[in-house]
């Protein structure tokens, strides 16, 4: 375990480079209730099937940003992926710190109930 911990400046960029934002069951209803939509109508709008086709994933705008990305904001931040939750800190790529601009701190002391993130 790194002694790093990377802290989220929001500047989105992880949601504007190349990938797949996989999606489970679960986290398909949160998003569409938090939407106000049918899981369907999320499923048509919102996603696409996975490159290796065994799921779906978030759908990308014309650009290659995430489908719910404005400007820099993400339209559903209280209930997006867990993929996006951990990214830096569950998961990351080398060179990510090129685009990313999430700060660089001490990883936090945590209690065994807690998350880095809850502190």
């Amino acid at each position: 375990m790194s002694d790093a911990w990377w802290e989220c400046q929001r500047c989105a960029a992880c949601c504007r480079w190349p990938g797949e934002v996989r999606v489970t069951d679960a986290e398909i209803l949160r998003l569409a209730i938090f939407l106000e939509i049918t899981a369907e109508e999320l499923i048509q709008r919102c996603l696409r099937l996975r490159s290796d086709r065994l799921g779906l994933a978030l759908a990308e705008q014309p650009d290659g940003a995430c489908v719910f990305l404005v400007g820099n904001d993400c339209r559903v931040q209280p209930v997006k992926p867990q993929q996006c939750r951990d990214f830096p800190n569950g998961w990351n790529f080398p060179g990510f710190e090129e685009q990313c601009r999430a700060i660089k701190r001490p990883r936090p002391a945590v209690s065994a109930s807690q998350t880095p993130a809850e502190t």
